[in-house]
């Protein structure tokens, strides 16, 4: 039966889509909530991107038949009208081979006009007509005739029929409809139903810091796409190696290696400058790093990062924006945050994933949480 929901799908359907992703959400479990929590900063109440006030995400899950895994993730900065109050805004490609779109008006400019869309390679160019007509019907916008749309994607041709791009401006348009705060559903949803990482099911997965209020009281969240490569390392355990699956072990010792793309969004309600925000996604990869990740030759592997505080938002026809943005000297704590909240939605992402069967049969198998955690209290 035909999973896809339409933009105008019933309720009924809609539940039936999102019972399979509920009920391994119920049965999985986060890194934190197997009693790991990483780095020294707290978490947000929901421990997602969503915990900086008034950014919300919306998921569409496209499973079809044997052969059709994939989705949209749509992250939503603020809820006003984004592209009359721009965010201030970077991005940086610790490996650039993707197909970013939207990125070089960002280098340009320093902001974003659109919510972030993260779909599979196929499908960018239905990410990108969903966003310009959403921006299009927005009240205020019936003059707009040029939308920059920002939507990243990875590959996820293993366990979905790619070449069939399933994937339409509906369903971006029902993702960003749907958008809300709170719990974010992570794992085999949305942009990371098709998606591997190190070997194993990869997908969506999110974390958030809040500094303390000596370091300004700042939150920052991350949610991820993960389907990259290299060599799977949990706080400080070296858990790709001692599963014998990890890159280029086939020269090692004669079998497959894997390999991938990452999409990683940071957003901050603290008050920076796109200066500041290129720095803080260079450190977003700092935290792929932490994975394990490497960032190799065939890799897409971007950081988009996004200040939503609400005094610097780039007011359309204002001939003077003023901004009022921290000193280079109070950075550090937020460096730190972002690390440790990309690593940990990297871990979530697999964590919260289970194992699944696609295209031609392929099947990707769950990382084993059970021996993964048997090893981080064995160290």
């Amino acid at each position: 039966m035909k999973k896809t929901r339409s933009i105008l799908g019933a309720v009924a359907l809609a539940g039936l889509m999102l019972t399979s992703s509920v009920a391994y959400a119920q049965e999985r479990r986060t890194l934190r909530e197997w009693g790991f929590p990483i780095g020294i900063f707290e978490t947000g109440k929901n421990n997602a991107i969503t915990d900086v006030a008034g950014v919300t995400v919306g998921q569409v899950t496209c499973i079809e038949g044997d052969s059709v895994r994939t989705g949209v993730t749509a992250i939503v900065p603020h809820q006003g009208n984004i592209f009359k109050n721009k965010v201030p805004a970077a991005i940086y490609a610790g490996n650039g081979f993707g197909k970013l779109a939207g990125y070089t008006q960002v280098e340009e400019l320093g902001n974003i006009e659109t919510p972030v869309v993260l779909t599979n390679t196929l499908s960018v160019a239905a990410g990108i007509e969903g966003l310009v007509r959403y921006t299009l019907s927005q009240p205020g916008n019936e003059a707009v005739r040029s939308v920059n749309a920002v939507v990243g994607e990875t590959n996820d041709g293993k366990l979905n029929k790619i070449r069939d791009m399933r994937v339409t401006p509906s369903m971006v348009l029902e993702a960003i409809g749907k958008a809300e705060s709170g719990p974010v559903e992570q794992g085999n949803v949305g942009a990371g139903t098709g998606t591997i990482c190190f070997g194993f099911k990869g997908g969506i997965g999110t974390s958030s810091r809040v500094l303390p209020e000596s370091l300004g009281g700042y939150t920052i969240g991350v949610l991820v796409q993960s389907n990259y490569g290299g060599v799977l390392e949990i706080d400080g355990v070296q858990v790709g190696r001692k599963l014998c699956k990890y890159d280029f072990r086939k020269h090692v010792e004669k079998t497959d290696n894997v390999d991938g793309s990452c999409m990683m969004v940071v957003v901050t309600d603290a008050p920076l400058d796109a200066r500041n925000l290129k720095r803080v996604a260079k450190r977003a990869m700092m935290g792929l790093a932490k994975t394990g990740g490497i960032a190799s030759n065939g890799s897409g592997d971007y950081v988009i990062a996004m200040s939503v505080a609400k005094e610097n938002l780039v007011e359309q026809g204002k001939k003077i924006q003023s901004m009022n943005v921290l000193d280079n000297g109070e950075m550090s704590s937020i460096f730190c945050a972002t690390i440790e909240a990309t690593a940990e939605a990297l871990w979530n992402s697999m964590f919260m994933a289970e194992t699944m069967k696609g295209y031609n049969g392929y099947e990707v198998e769950a990382l084993p949480v059970e021996k993964v955690v048997e090893m981080l209290n064995n160290r």
